[in-house]
């Protein structure tokens, strides 16, 4: 029976149908025949074999969040004082959260080294060469640090529980078993025993969130104990304060040892917390990836090269040194009277200002080249770069807490000292910068690398001389499949090998990429803005950012706080109020600037 419209197709049907179109030429052009409609079997087994795995994807997550919520409830009753909890406990629950994962970390590698002989899917995106071996030097300070503790604990072991000096130790096997791990499995796809994977790499996580959060509350306090130490010194009599002292009730044994050792740890937290913060990312971007399906797009490699940034790394180790500098005089400074913390702060907010102005202008500048140039993006689904972006976006968010905290200070209150008056247009640029920083990142990372976007470039301008594309690849561009020099000024069209396609390049011409998005075409472009001119300068833009970033991480990193020191933020919200703003923003504001710093170092490489 002739199939007409309202005939129901089938398969059988579909398939013979081309052998009945007569060929000739009265036969005229062959008919649209539809496409046959997919079987729904396939679909369902596909959609019922997904249930079980995000069934497993979301009770790990409830799970994890469950361990990090009752950890944080510990973290805070012992940090308030509760009656009950003493330190003891809370590093019996930290110890046996690290031994669980390490005993679930050596059942994987055991399992991956019996079969290491398997073709196992690559992330390509995650776990970079370069962040695992910033982990690694984290990791090795965090190594002294346990040194450090253990150290402590033989000097007062008189009167320290026991688990202060298991906890060190357990910290230290599982950071070195931690590191091996991530160095032989970050880029890891678990395609094999999928839900006990999302658990144990969840418990992973949540247990270096928690250790992460224990080293931001200690270092915390000890800087609100400094800050209230100086208070004292300058003679502050309406603020109650009351040191929050966890020094042992008996005498070191070594006091001279106990001394160093108790001071020189705090210089070593800030190390820790990037550590911790580092290693629960990459275990995150390992979760994100169990049972993924790889897509063919692979990205390139990308490499360090130091060449041509020559400008923007001088200009940047000057002003990390100027920074370090800055950081010396204002911690010498401050607290020592009340002139001379004005002149601390004051001399801070200055050069801060300057640096701001500085690196606010970079971005713009950078931003502004890719608004010119013409670059394909790489929208390959990525967890690595989207976490990324997300966490650049949600800590300058967070950090920005303390800015506009500052910003409502200066214009609420009644009274304001001269030196307060620096603070409002620091605390303007900083949330400025942080939002040109953000957008000029995130472009850079979604950007395919500078290779094979050129030959994506000239992959746009490939057109068929009657009008109608033609379907090229990239490799194909590479190994000569279309041939000629360059287009020559004023969309002049070169044939291309196989006399077909040609070629357009200039200002103008009826379908220019440049006409048609209304962005100049590549001889339109400054010389400045063109191949390697154009690398340098993005790339000198990168390596000045990298290093500013860094050395804005230094001073809150170390102790030099003005947010603490201005006062005048204490006066407007209250002495508490204000401690617990800043206690919550900063650790996300000093993290802002290491992974931006991190985000920078990989915008270097691919430029």
């Amino acid at each position: 029976m002739p199939g007409g419209q309202g005939a129901p197709a089938s398969p059988q049907a579909a398939g013979s149908a081309p052998d009945r179109v007569p060929s000739g030429p009265a036969a005229g052009p062959s008919p649209q025949l539809a496409a046959p409609r997919e079987s729904p079997a396939p679909r369902r087994v596909a959609l019922r074999a997904s249930v079980p795995q995000k069934l497993a994807e979301a009770l790990s997550s409830q799970y994890g969040l469950i361990v990090f919520a009752a950890g944080l409830l510990l973290l805070l009753a012992w940090a308030v004082h509760a009656s009950g909890v003493g330190k003891s406990d809370l590093l019996c629950v930290l110890t046996a959260l690290m031994l669980l994962q390490l005993l679930w970390m050596l059942w994987y590698v055991g399992r991956s080294a019996a079969h290491r002989r398997l073709l196992r899917p690559k992330d390509t995106h995650a776990g970079a060469r370069w962040l695992r071996g910033s982990m690694t030097l984290f990791a090795v300070i965090t190594i002294i640090l346990g040194c450090f503790k253990i150290g402590y604990f033989v000097g007062f072991s008189e009167c320290l529980s026991a688990t202060e000096g298991v906890f060190p130790v357990t910290h230290a096997a599982h950071t070195l078993v931690q590191v091996y791990f991530l160095w032989g499995h970050a880029k890891d796809i678990i395609q094999s025993f999928k839900t006990l994977e999302r658990f144990g790499v969840i418990h992973s996580v949540f247990t270096n969130l928690l250790l992460w959060t224990n080293g931001v509350l200690n270092e915390s306090k000890h800087q609100l104990n400094e800050h209230k130490e100086r208070l004292l010194t300058l003679g502050f009599g309406n603020v109650t304060i009351v040191l929050d002292d966890h020094t042992p009730p008996c005498n070191c044994s070594l006091p001279t040892l106990c001394s160093a050792i108790s001071h020189g740890i705090y210089y070593l937290y800030p190390f820790n917390i990037e550590y911790q913060i580092l290693a629960s990312m990459m275990l995150y971007v390992l979760w994100k990836n169990i049972g993924r399906k790889v897509d063919g797009h692979q990205h390139q490699s990308v490499r360090f090269k130091f060449r041509g940034v020559v400008a923007g790394s001088v200009l940047g180790l000057s002003v990390l040194a100027a920074t370090i500098g800055v950081v010396v005089v204002y911690l010498i400074q401050i607290g020592r009277s009340k002139s001379k913390s004005e002149s601390a702060l004051i001399m801070f907010y200055l050069y801060a200002i300057a640096l701001l102005i500085l690196m606010g202008a970079a971005g713009l500048l950078g931003i502004r080249i890719y608004r010119i140039d013409q670059k394909s993006l790489d929208e390959s689904r990525s967890p690595a770069r989207k976490l990324d972006a997300d966490l650049l976006v949600g800590t300058a968010s967070s950090s920005s807490l303390i800015s506009w905290g500052s910003i409502l200070a200066v214009l609420c209150a009644e009274a304001c000292p001269p030196h307060t008056w620096f603070n409002l247009p620091y605390s303007v640029l900083m949330i400025v910068e942080k939002y040109v920083q953000n957008l000029f990142i995130i472009e850079s990372i979604h950007r395919e690398p500078e290779t094979l976007s050129e030959d994506i470039r000239t992959l746009r301008m490939v057109t068929v001389c009657s009008g109608n594309a033609m379907p090229l690849s990239s490799s194909g561009l590479r190994n000569g499949a279309v041939a000629g020099d360059a287009a020559s000024p004023g969309g002049e069209m070169l044939r291309a090998a196989n006399g077909n396609t040609c070629l357009r390049e200039g200002c103008g011409g009826e379908g220019g990429e440049g006409s048609r998005e209304g962005t100049p075409g590549p001889a339109c472009r400054p010389g400045f803005l063109q191949g390697d001119s154009k690398r340098s300068i993005l790339r000198n833009i990168a390596a000045f950012l990298f290093l500013c970033n860094i050395s804005l991480w230094v001073p809150p990193a170390f102790g030099c706080r003005p947010e603490y020191d201005n006062g005048l933020e204490e006066i407007v919200f209250g002495f508490e109020p204000w401690i617990i703003v800043v206690n919550l923003a900063m650790p996300f504001s000093i993290f802002y600037r290491m992974h931006a710093a991190a985000s920078l170092f990989e915008v270097y490489c691919k430029v």
